[in-house]
C-alpha cells in the first residue's frame, strides 16, 4: 500500500467526519506562514481526542506541547464553559501563534498557553494544587515523555485518561539496542505503562496523512 493511498483515505474520513472549520484551517495556516514544523495531529486525530475529552465528561485538560494550537483547539471544544485546558509549550514563538489561533477561535477563556520547560512549568503547576485533570495529552519532546507520563499521573485522579502520542517512531520503538533519545523516551514510557499498578494501558498503530505511526491510552487505576 502507496502514502498515497494512506493520504486518499486521511483525506475521504476528515472530509465526513471531521471537516475543519475556519478557525481550524487558520490556525494550521498561521503555523505554516509562521514556519513552525508540520507535525501538528491530522484533522482525524484531533477528532479522535476531541471524542475522548468528551467521552470522558473532561472539565480539565492538561495538554503538554502546544505547537501552533490546532489540538489544543480540538481538546477545547469538548469543554463546558466554565472548563479549563492548560497547555504548556517550550517555545515562546510557538505560545505565541498558538495564542493567536486559540482566542480567534473564541476559546481564549478555556485555553491557556504557559510558555517554558514543561519539566518546569509542571511543578510550577503542582504547586497550585489544581483540580486533578481528566485528560492528559503528552505531544511534546520524547526523550522525556517518561517524565510526562509520570507528572500526568501525579495531576490526574482515578479514571482520568493519559494520551502519549508518536510512540511508533516509524518502527524503531522496537530497537531495544536503540540509543536515539526519542526512541529511548517512548520505549521508557510504554515501559513505565505496562509496569505501572495504576496505569491499564494499550497502543494503536496508525498509517495516514503523517506515515506510519500511532498513539497510546492509558487510564489511571484506583
Amino acid at each position: 500500500m502507496s502514502s498515497q493511498l494512506w493520504d486518499d483515505v486521511d483525506f475521504y474520513f476528515s472530509s465526513h467526519l471531521a471537516p475543519e472549520d475556519d478557525a481550524l484551517q487558520a490556525a494550521l495556516r498561521d503555523s505554516e506562514v509562521a514556519g513552525l514544523p508540520h507535525i501538528s495531529v491530522t484533522a482525524t486525530q484531533g477528532k479522535f481526542l476531541q471524542l475522548l475529552a468528551e467521552i470522558q465528561g473532561a472539565r480539565t485538560v492538561l495538554e503538554i506541547g502546544t505547537l501552533g494550537g490546532y489540538s489544543t483547539i480540538w481538546l477545547a471544544r469538548a469543554l463546558p464553559a466554565d472548563g479549563r485546558l492548560i497547555s504548556l509549550e517550550y517555545s515562546a514563538k510557538h505560545a505565541e501563534v498558538a495564542t493567536r489561533n486559540i482566542a480567534r477561535a473564541g476559546l481564549e477563556r478555556i485555553a491557556e498557553v504557559r510558555v517554558g520547560p514543561a519539566l518546569e512549568s509542571l511543578p510550577k503547576l503542582a504547586d497550585e494544587n489544581p483540580a486533578p485533570f481528566d485528560l492528559v495529552f503528552i505531544d511534546a519532546d520524547k526523550p522525556n515523555n517518561p517524565h510526562y507520563v509520570e507528572w500526568a499521573l501525579r495531576l490526574s485522579r482515578t479514571g482520568s485518561l493519559i494520551v502519549l502520542d508518536n510512540v511508533v517512531r516509524g518502527g524503531r520503538v522496537v530497537d531495544a539496542d536503540s540509543r536515539e533519545p526519542d526512541i529511548v523516551g517512548t520505549r521508557e514510557a510504554i515501559e513505565l505503562i505496562a509496569a505501572h499498578p495504576r496505569l491499564s494501558g494499550t497502543a494503536v498503530q496508525t498509517v495516514g496523512s503523517k506515515g506510519y505511526d500511532g498513539f497510546a491510552v492509558a487510564r489511571v487505576l484506583g
